[in-house]
C-alpha cells in the first residue's frame, strides 16, 4: 500500500515486480505396488536408493515382481520412488492375511507387563530379539531395551540392526515411559501396555540368568565349582575357580571361561558385568547357543556364593518376537503370550482374487494402489504384478491404474499378463491387446517382450521379469541427460541389467506391433539391448491421437502440473488486467524457459508456444463467475520414428 507522508522529505517504497516464479516439476518420480516382506502397510513410503528399499522392506523376493522391478529402477538412472506395501486382508477360501509377530515381557513374578510387536506384520519379525537390563541411571526403578533384528547370511547369523532405549519405566505419565519412547522411535518394535497405567512401577525382569545385586567377588574361594544346566537338559559341572578373586571384572570372565571349557554346547557362554560400582552390580550369564529361548539354571558353590543358584533370578536369554519363549523368572520353561509373524498368502496363481484385492485396496480408505492419493508427486506407475495374474484379474488392476494415473497426471507402464498364455510372442501379445482394447489410455504404454535379468536369489541365474520397472528408470536417465520432451529411445536408450529377452524381434515383426502401439525392446549388435519404441497406448495409427508419443504426453503432464502448482497464488487475487498481466509474464517466463532447453518446436518462441490471458478470455460473465481463464498452446516435438534416405545415381555429365 503507499506510504503515508507526514513530513517533508524523502520516502521509500518498496514495490512489487508481479514476477512469481513458477518451478518445473519433478518427471521420473516411480511408484511401486506389490507384496513385500516387510515394512509398512498399505503405506505409500519414499526410497532414495536400492539400499533404502532394502533396509525398509526387506530386499529382493522371489514372490515380488516389485521387489526385482524396483532393483532395475534404480540400476537404470531412477533416484526416488514410493512403495507401497500390500497383502491379502481377508481370511476366507485359500487366504489368511498376514500376522506381526509378538510376544509378552514379563517382570520377575511372571506377571506380562509390557506386549511387544513387531512394527509391521510378516515373518521378518520372528528374527526380532529384545533384551532388557537395569544398567541405568536409577538401577533400582528404570530398566533399558535393546532391540535386534538377525539374519542369517551363508549359514552364519548377522545384526541387521540394533536399536537402544535407556532409562524407562512404565508410567504412561511419566516423559520416559517405555511405550512412548519405544513407539516413537523404533522401526522395528511397538509395545502395548496394560490398559489404566495398570503396570504402573513395575519393570520387565532382566533377560539372561541374573545374579543376587551387588555380588561379592571375594565370597568364592580357590576351587569352587559350577553347576551349569541349559534348561531342564544335561548338567554339566565346571572345573574348579583356579585362584580366588579380588575384582567382580576379574571374576566374570574367569567364570565365563570356565564354562566354556566345561562342554563344547557351553562354548558360546557369556558372562558379563551389567550396572555400576556406585550403585548396583549383576553378574549375567547368557547361554550363547543360538536359541534366545534357552536359559542357564545353575548351581554349586561357585554360584551360591554369588547368587546366581536361585531359580527367581532364570530368565530367558532375549526375548524373540514370535518364536519360543520361556516365562520370566519365576516359571522358567512355560510358554509365555506369543503370535507367531506370518507373511499371508500372497500367491496370483492360486489365489488371484486375494492378490487382486489387495493391489486394489480401498479408494475410501486409501490402501492398495489408492494409498498413493496420499504422495504430493508420482510421475511413473508400475505394478509388475500383473504379469503373474489371469487376464481378467490383470485388466481389472490395470484399468484402476489408469484411472489414477489420469486423476494424479501420471503414466501407467502396463505389464502384460502372461498366465493364461505365453505372451512373448507377436501373435499372443496382439491378440492380448485387440481383446482389452478398452485399456488404451493416452497415460498408458506397453512395452514388448519381457527382459531376463540376473537373479540373486537363485545363483543368478536368468529371472524372466515385466520390463516396466527397467523402463521406469529408463524414462529417469532419460529424463536426466536430455529432458522430458526426449523419447525414452533409440540407440542412448540402453537397459542396464538385462541379460537377454524373452523374444528375439525382427525388423518385420517390430513393424507389426509398433503401429498397434506396442513399444519393442530390441537386441542390435554394438548398441546392446536398448528400448525400440515411444508410443503411448493411444498411439496406434488408426486412433491418430494428439498424444500418439510418449514424450509428448508427458511433457503435456509435465507443463500441467507445473503451471498447476506455479498458479495457486492467482486464486482470490482480483480478476482484471494487472492479473491477467502478471499471468502473461509469469507463465511466459516458465515457457520461454522450455523454449531455450529444446523442449519446443520452432525457431522463435512465437512458433513455439503461446499464453493468452486478457478481455478476450476471460469475459465480463466470467469474471462476474469468478473465474480467469488461461490458454497456453505449445508445439511439441515429435521423435524422428522412420528415417527415410533417398539415394540415387549422378547423371554422367557432358563436358564441354
Amino acid at each position: 500500500m503507499p506510504v503515508m507522508v507526514s513530513y517533508p522529505g524523502v520516502y521509500i517504497e518498496e514495490v512489487s515486480s508481479g514476477v512469481r516464479t513458477i518451478t518445473g516439476v519433478a518427471t521420473s518420480i516411480g511408484a511401486f505396488v506389490d507384496f513385500f516382506a516387510q515394512g509398512p502397510m498399505n503405506e505409500a513410503t519414499e526410497v532414495l536408493s536400492f539400499a533404502d528399499f532394502e533396509r525398509q522392506f526387506g530386499g529382493l523376493d522371489a514372490r515380488s515382481e516389485a521387489s526385482y522391478a524396483i532393483q532395475q529402477f534404480f540400476l537404470n538412472g531412477g533416484s526416488q520412488a514410493y512403495v507401497v506395501r500390500t497383502t491379502t486382508t481377508t481370511n476366507s477360501g485359500t487366504t489368511t492375511p498376514a500376522a506381526a509377530a509378538a510376544i509378552a515381557i514379563q517382570d520377575g513374578s511372571g506377571t506380562t507387563v509390557l506386549t511387544a510387536t513387531a512394527a509391521s506384520p510378516g515373518a521378518w519379525g520372528n528374527n526380532v530379539r529384545i533384551d532388557v537390563d537395569f544398567a541405568t541411571t536409577d538401577p533400582a526403578h528404570l530398566f533399558n531395551l535393546t532391540v535386534t533384528e538377525v539374519g542369517t547370511s551363508n549359514g552364519q547369523q548377522q545384526v541387521l540392526a540394533t536399536e537402544s532405549f535407556r532409562n524407562l519405566q512404565i508410567d504412561s505419565t511419566q516423559p520416559n515411559d517405555a511405550a512412548a519412547i519405544v513407539n516413537a522411535g523404533s522401526q522395528l518394535i511397538q509395545l502395548t501396555e496394560a490398559a489404566n497405567n495398570a503396570n504402573k512401577g513395575k519393570r520387565p525382569a532382566m533377560t539372561g540368568s541374573v545374579s543376587k545385586g551387588n555380588p561379592d567377588p571375594t565370597a568364592v574361594a580357590a576351587n569352587d565349582t559350577m553347576d551349569v544346566t541349559i534348561g531342564t537338559g544335561t548338567k554339566f559341572t565346571t572345573a574348579g575357580l583356579p585362584v580366588a578373586q579380588t575384582t567382580l571384572a576379574g571374576l566374570a570372565s574367569t567364570l565365563q571361561s570356565l564354562i566354556q571349557k566345561a562342554d563344547k554346547s557351553l562354548a558360546n557362554v557369556t558372562v558379563s558385568v551389567i550396572g555400576s560400582a556406585s550403585s548396583t552390580t549383576w553378574l549375567v550369564v547368557k547361554a550363547g547357543t543360538g536359541n534366545p529361548a534357552d536359559y542357564l539354571v545353575l548351581g554349586g558353590p561357585l554360584a551360591t556364593k554369588v547368587g546366581l543358584d536361585a531359580a527367581a533370578k532364570q530368565n530367558v536369554t532375549q526375548y524373540a518376537l514370535g518364536g519360543a519363549a520361556v516365562q520370566a523368572q519365576a516359571l522358567p520353561g512355560n510358554p509365555a503370550a506369543q503370535q507367531k509373524g506370518s507373511d499371508g498368502t500372497w500367491d496370483p496363481v492360486n489365489d488371484a482374487a486375494g492378490v487382486t484385492s489387495g493391489i486394489l485396496g480401498d479408494q475410501n480408505a486409501k490402501t492398495g494402489l489408492w494409498a498413493l492419493l496420499d504422495v504430493d508427486l508420482f510421475n511413473i506407475l508400475c505394478l509388475p504384478v500383473t504379469a503373474n495374474l489371469p487376464d481378467i484379474n490383470a485388466s481389472a488392476v490395470a484399468t484402476e491404474a489408469e484411472s489414477l494415473c489420469t486423476l494424479r497426471r501420471a503414466m501407467y507402464i502396463l505389464d502384460v499378463p502372461q498366465q493364461a498364455a505365453d505372451r512373448d510372442t507377436v501373435s499372443q501379445v496382439q491378440t492380448w491387446l485387440d481383446a482389452n482394447a478398452t485399456l488404451r489410455s493416452r497415460n498408458a504404454a506397453l512395452y514388448f517382450p519381457r527382459v531376463d535379468i540376473p537373479d540373486p536369489l537363485n545363483n543368478f541365474r536368468l529371472r524372466a521379469t515385466p520390463p516396466s520397472g527397467t523402463i521406469a528408470g529408463l524414462y529417469a536417465r532419460i529424463d536426466g541427460t536430455r529432458g522430458v520432451w526426449k523419447a525414452p529411445a533409440g540407440t542412448e536408450a540402453t537397459l542396464t541389467g538385462v541379460q537377454n529377452l524373452e523374444y528375439k524381434l525382427t525388423d518385420g515383426e517390430n513393424g507389426i506391433l509398433n503401429p498397434l502401439a506396442i513399444n519393442c525392446i530390441r537386441s542390435f549388435p554394438v548398441y546392446g539391448i536398448v528400448n525400440w519404441g515411444a508410443r503411448t497406448l493411444m498411439g496406434a495409427d488408426q486412433l491418430s491421437d494428439d498424444y500418439k508419443y510418449v514424450p509428448v504426453r508427458r511433457l503435456a503432464l509435465f507443463v500441467e502440473e507445473s503451471l498447476f502448482r506455479g498458479t495457486q497464488w492467482v486464486v482470490f487475487e482480483p480478476n482484471d488486467e494487472p492479473l491477467w498481466s502478471q499471468i502473461r509474464l509469469n507463465v511466459g517466463a516458465f515457457m520461454h524457459d522450455l523454449f531455450r532447453q529444446g523442449a519446443f518446436q520452432g525457431q522463435t518462441p512465437q512458433q513455439a508456444y503461446f499464453v493468452k490471458c486478457d478481455k478476450d478470455t476471460t469475459t465480463q460473465n466470467d469474471i462476474n463467475l469468478g473465474i480467469v481463464n488461461v490458454i497456453v498452446g505449445f508445439a511439441p516435438l515429435k521423435p524422428a520414428e522412420f528415417v527415410v534416405i533417398q539415394i540415387q545415381q549422378i547423371a554422367g555429365q557432358i563436358v564441354t
